[in-house]
C-alpha cells in the first residue's frame, strides 16, 4: 500500500485532483444540470464540447463515463482517443468502427467514444466519421472535444449537441486553489493566490500547473516567486521599464535599458508590451495621445506574433513613447 501511496505522492496536481464525478466540478452548472437530466433519463446525445483549454471538458466527459458504467465495465464501454493517437481515416475506419459496430451483451446501455483534442482530425477523418455516427447511434454516444469550434466540420456539428466551456471565473477557482493549497501544506499569500489566477486566464489545469511547479521552487507562493517561476516580468520591472521610456533622455539609452532588462531576466517583449498596457491605461494622457500610443503598441504585438525579430521591435516600442512625449508636450 505504502507504494501505492508514493504513486499518488509523486502524480502531477492536475491529475490527482481532478474531478471523479460530476458533483465535484467546480463550474458550467448548466451544462452539467443538462447533462446530468440526459444521464437520468438515459437519453445522452452526441455531444460536442468546445472551448479554451483548461476549463474542464474532458474531466467533465470522464465525470459522465464514470457515472454511466461501472467500473468494471469502464474499459469495456468508453473508447478514449486523444491527439498524440494517430486519428487519421484509417483509424477512423479501423478503431472507431470496430468499437462502435460491436454490441455488449452484459450491459445494456450504450458505450461512449471520446475524441479529444479533435480539431486535429483531418477533414477526411470527420467525414467519415459522420457515417459511422449515423449508422451506429443505437449502439454508440460520440463526444468531441475541441478547442476551436471552426475546426470541426459543419456535418459534425450538426449531428452533436454543442456546449461551450467558457474560461473559469477567479471566484469559481479560487475554492478549488484553496483545496489544493490545504492538502499539499503549500506557504503561500495572498497576493501569490492572485497572481496564480491572474496568470491563468481562466485555466485551471495552469493555475495548478503554476503552483506545483513554484512551491517546489520556493519557500513561498508569493507574486514575485510566482513570476519568476514562469519567466514573466515582476511588477517592479514594468515599473522600471515604463519609467525609463517616459523619461529616458535619448533614444539609445532607452532601448539599452529595456534590452538589458529582458536579457537579465531572459523576458519576453510579447510578456512586456502586455503588462505594459495595464500600467499604460493608468496614465493621465491626452486622449488622442493614448489612442495613438495604444494602436502603436497593438502593432509591435501584431508583428510579434507573426514573428518578427524581437530587437526590431524593442525599437518600435521606444519610438512609439518617443513620438507620444512629442505629442504630449506639443499639446501642452
Amino acid at each position: 500500500m505504502s507504494g501505492n501511496n508514493s504513486t499518488v505522492a509523486r502524480m502531477p496536481w492536475v491529475e490527482k485532483y481532478r474531478p471523479n464525478c460530476l458533483d465535484d466540478l467546480i463550474s458550467h452548472e448548466e451544462i452539467i444540470s443538462t447533462i446530468n437530466r440526459f444521464i437520468n433519463q438515459k437519453q445522452l446525445p452526441h455531444l460536442l464540447f468546445y472551448g479554451p483549454p483548461g476549463t474542464g471538458k474532458t474531466s467533465t466527459i470522464l465525470a459522465c463515463a464514470r457515472q454511466l458504467y461501472s467500473p468494471a465495465h469502464f474499459k469495456s464501454m468508453v473508447l478514449e482517443l486523444n491527439a498524440s493517437d494517430d486519428r487519421g481515416i484509417g483509424i477512423v475506419r479501423g478503431q472507431i468502427l470496430n468499437f462502435a459496430s460491436t454490441r455488449t451483451i452484459f450491459c445494456g446501455t450504450f458505450k461512449l467514444i471520446i475524441l479529444d483534442e479533435a480539431d486535429a482530425m483531418t477533414n477526411d477523418a470527420q467525414n467519415a466519421l459522420r457515417r459511422i455516427i449515423e449508422k451506429y447511434t443505437e449502439n454508440v454516444r460520440f463526444c468531441i472535444i475541441c478547442n476551436y469550434l471552426s475546426k470541426i466540420i459543419p456535418a459534425l456539428q450538426s449531428r452533436c449537441t454543442r456546449f461551450r466551456f467558457a474560461p473559469l471565473s477567479p471566484e469559481q477557482m479560487m475554492p478549488r486553489l484553496n483545496k489544493v493549497v490545504e492538502e499539499e501544506n503549500v506557504n503561500i499569500t495572498d497576493d501569490g493566490k492572485k497572481a496564480l489566477l491572474t496568470l491563468a486566464k481562466g485555466d485551471m489545469r495552469k493555475v495548478l500547473n503554476v503552483l506545483q511547479s513554484t512551491s517546489m521552487a520556493f519557500d513561498v507562493v508569493n507574486e514575485d516567486n510566482v513570476y519568476m517561476c514562469v519567466g514573466y516580468p515582476l511588477r517592479s520591472e514594468i515599473e522600471n521599464v515604463l519609467q525609463t521610456l517616459l523619461s529616458a533622455a535619448t533614444f539609445d539609452s532607452a532601448f539599452d535599458t529595456i534590452e538589458e532588462a529582458k536579457s537579465k531576466r531572459g523576458l519576453a517583449l510579447e510578456d512586456i508590451v502586455t503588462e505594459l498596457h495595464l500600467f499604460i491605461m493608468r496614465l493621465e494622457l491626452p486622449m488622442s495621445v493614448m489612442n495613438k500610443l495604444i494602436i502603436k503598441l497593438a502593432e509591435v504585438e501584431e508583428r510579434l506574433t507573426k514573428g518578427c525579430s524581437e530587437t526590431a521591435q524593442t525599437a518600435a516600442l521606444v519610438s512609439a513613447f518617443f513620438i507620444s512625449r512629442d505629442m504630449v508636450s506639443l499639446e501642452g
